[in-house]
């Protein structure tokens, strides 16, 4: 795994930490402008009492409970805001600059697994493939990026249900695995990828159109300018066009995960009435029932507000990083 690529000219190791960096500044930079969006929403509309959302920062999904007696959620704080440039101002006044990055750590918990899983399998497949289909082969970035998704959702799956049993109980990590044990005692090991195939019909699509658009998008614009080698202002603008298409013809299934989400969440926390596990398809359709067509479309500003510019920073700073190991590496074989 850690030999030099004929393609990409880094080790799998260094793919591995760009990955990382990648993860980080994009958790960085987005989370702030989900946090204020959530904000803008809670006062508009307020979430209604002992109810739960799906937060997301464009990384990952987060459960969050509204607020029920005394708790205090960090949306529900006071303020009354203009609009999203008045909710930064106000926001860093009264609460501090720290309040922007609510709910960051989690996010990096789980996305920094998930995102070297991911980055790492695209491009060891990809190189795997290129070497047996050539260089130009169009199907390589649909069968490296699904795959590659398959397994980092399969792998994390579990994380996820544990992340998500933490954000809503404080627990010790011997109360988690008495939780854990007994669940897989009274459930079956497969009880810990419940809400599994609804993620894998949302993201493994959304990977498989993701890197076939941007990486055709990326030679057309290296094709139009004459460059050797993408700038980072052809990954950042391939990433933003790539992510925004694959956005927009996979947020149906997202809009089926967040039902389950919450339906989940409701189930065990607030001991409703457990529902039968109903499949994608049969939820698809409730929707389409109640709210028609367009309710498999809900959110689409905001799904884009989030995933565009998360995917361009998160592709140019990863491509950036690969770039910087592979002229390090040049430069080590050249003077040794």
């Amino acid at each position: 795994m850690a030999e030099m690529s004929n393609f990409s000219k880094t080790t799998s190791i260094q793919q591995a930490i760009a990955s990382c960096c990648a993860a980080i500044i994009t958790s960085l930079f987005v989370t702030p402008l989900d946090v204020v969006k959530t904000r803008l929403q809670a006062r508009s509309n307020p979430f209604p009492k002992g109810k739960c959302f799906v937060y997301s920062n464009g990384l990952m999904d987060h459960i969050c409970v509204c607020e029920n007696g005394d708790s205090k959620g960090w949306y529900k704080k006071n303020g009354h805001f203009k609009g999203t440039l008045d909710a930064f101002v106000k926001i860093i006044q009264i609460e501090g600059i720290k309040s922007l990055w609510s709910g960051l750590l989690p996010t990096l918990i789980m996305a920094l697994p998930t995102t070297v899983i991911y980055f790492t399998c695209y491009d060891q497949l990809s190189e795997a493939l290129k070497s047996r289909l050539g260089k130009d082969d169009d199907h390589i970035p649909v069968v490296a990026g699904s795959l590659s998704r398959f397994g980092s959702v399969t792998v994390v799956s579990p994380l996820e249900l544990i992340r998500t049993r933490m954000q809503y109980r404080k627990l010790s990590y011997k109360q988690l695995y008495m939780c854990f044990s007994g669940k897989v005692a009274r459930d079956g090991w497969l009880s810990l990828w419940r809400g599994w195939s609804s993620t894998v019909l949302r993201d493994v699509p959304f990977s498989a159109m993701y890197w076939y658009n941007y990486e055709r998008f990326k030679k057309m614009m290296c094709k139009n300018v004459g460059a050797h080698e993408p700038t980072f202002f052809i990954t950042f603008t391939s990433g933003a066009a790539s992510g925004s298409i694959a956005a927009v013809l996979t947020l149906p299934f997202d809009v089926v995960k967040t039902h389950r989400q919450t339906e989940l969440w409701e189930s065990e926390t607030l001991k409703a009435p457990q529902r039968n596990c109903a499949s994608t398809w049969t939820v698809m359709r409730k929707i389409v029932a109640k709210n028609g067509i367009a309710g498999l479309f809900a959110g689409i500003i905001p799904r884009l507000f989030k995933v565009a510019p998360a995917c361009a920073i998160m592709i140019s700073t990863y491509e950036y990083g690969k770039s910087f190991f592979s002229h390090l590496n040049e430069k080590t074989s050249q003077h040794p």
